[in-house]
């Protein structure tokens, strides 16, 4: 199958009806933060809280019957298993789910409650691959490939299709890149509707997959990311050509700028926004001047973050923002000293959050004790205030990295 426009509407239809259309809004806050015009396809509203339905019910709802008695197969960490089997369940196919071992124990239920057989193997995605390759040769079940395959690329481009339907007007979209099967389709469909449009992808840093399969290069794969979603070392064989044909360029973001964005979509959008969904807000942040004055497109593509995960995201801005800050002083062990500190941070407006006293360190005098403290501060401002006015009265204190509250 070829993958082209006419497969992208014939993918429309197939899930249409089934599949959200979820809004495409705009964004004036951001657009005031970036000096871009920017509108949001909001992806995360999707049941299971991802794009990845569109590709999965595009390959399932064309199955013969066949094939649908035998069932289906298809390895995921996370989004695609839960697509897979939430809409292999509405269609009454039995689905098989291949994921890691180590996938988090909610993952593995949510994928298990819409009804698929789940199978631990491996530390990778591809021990998984391996894995399902061999069980859909012993059961003849159907692949439905994350990313490499062609009914699954044709049905996350509708997404392209339903913002260009309802804002014309746009001048770029911006959308994150793992295996590729999504910026695929996408660029397919945008190019197709509006040739002038300029398709730009989004890696984590720390995967550079497709960034190294499209420049030739040899940047490091792997690590611990934020971006689970589109942390793939090997990009689909059928996506390369269209990335390579069709997207203007790939920006790379840091985890820093990666929990950036994620913590922009909670605290000023308002929405849930996973590491991966949140990368193309990433590259918006880091590189405002390549889009000012632009009308952009960011897709959203999936809000299933741990909530453990973003309320440290969170605290974390906070740290960056200075609207959290540690310091270290070094007092006389007196009678009320603790107390005045407490009083005068009351009076600079500065909330405690956490106190530690320590006098037995040997780098202290022995009359002395030294005090870390963490406090709540308004903003940069408010916080070298505080820190100026503890200055003044001689305590010379010492920024240190924030304790407890920061972790």
């Amino acid at each position: 199958m070829e993958i082209t426009l006419a497969a992208i509407e014939q993918a429309r239809r197939a899930i249409s009806g089934a599949i959200l259309r979820t809004p495409l809004l705009p964004a004036p806050r951001l657009s005031a933060l970036t000096g871009a015009e920017v509108f949001i396809k909001y992806e995360n509203l999707q049941v299971t809280g991802s794009f990845k339905e569109r590709g999965a019910l595009a390959n399932l709802a064309v199955l013969p019957a066949a094939a649908r008695a035998k069932g289906v197969i298809a390895m995921s960490a996370g989004n695609h298993a839960q697509a897979v089997a939430y809409h292999a369940g509405l269609l009454k196919i039995p689905a098989t789910i291949v994921m890691p071992a180590a996938t988090p124990l909610v993952k593995v239920a949510a994928t298990e409650r819409h009804g698929a057989e789940v199978v631990l193997e491996g530390e990778t995605l591809g021990d998984c691959e391996t894995l399902a390759a061999k069980i859909a040769a012993e059961r003849h079940l159907t692949w439905v490939h994350p990313y490499d395959d062609a009914r699954v690329i044709a049905g996350q481009g509708t997404i392209a299709l339903e913002m260009l339907e309802e804002r014309p007007e746009l001048e770029v979209l911006i959308l994150p890149i793992g295996g590729g099967g999504l910026i695929a389709g996408n660029a397919v469909a945008a190019k197709a509707v509006k040739p002038g449009i300029v398709v730009i992808g989004v890696e984590a840093a720390l995967y550079p997959s497709m960034w190294n399969a499209i420049k030739g290069d040899r940047r490091p794969i792997g690590g611990p990311t934020l971006a689970e979603g589109i942390a793939v070392k090997n990009v689909g064989r059928l996506a390369l050509p269209l990335v390579a044909a069709l997207v203007a360029d790939i920006v790379l973001v840091d985890e820093a700028q990666l929990e950036g964005a994620v913590n922009a979509y909670a605290i000023v959008q308002k929405t849930m926004a996973e590491g991966a969904g949140a990368a193309p807000l990433a590259a918006l942040l880091a590189e405002p001047k390549r889009f000012r004055g632009k009308k952009v497109g960011l897709v959203l593509t999936g809000g299933n973050i741990d909530p453990r995960i973003l309320a440290t995201i969170m605290v974390r801005e906070l740290g960056r923002e200075d609207r959290i800050i540690a310091f270290r002083l070094t007092i006389p062990d007196q009678p009320g000293v603790l107390g005045h500190i407490a009083s005068r941070l009351g009076q600079l407006g500065a909330n405690i959050l956490e106190v530690e006293h320590k006098r037995l360190l040997l780098d202290i005098p022995a009359k002395g004790t030294q005090l870390d403290i963490t406090v709540e501060t308004r903003d940069r401002a408010h916080a070298q205030k505080v820190l100026a006015a503890f200055a003044a009265e001689g305590y010379a204190p010492q920024r240190i990295a924030a304790g407890a509250a920061m972790r």
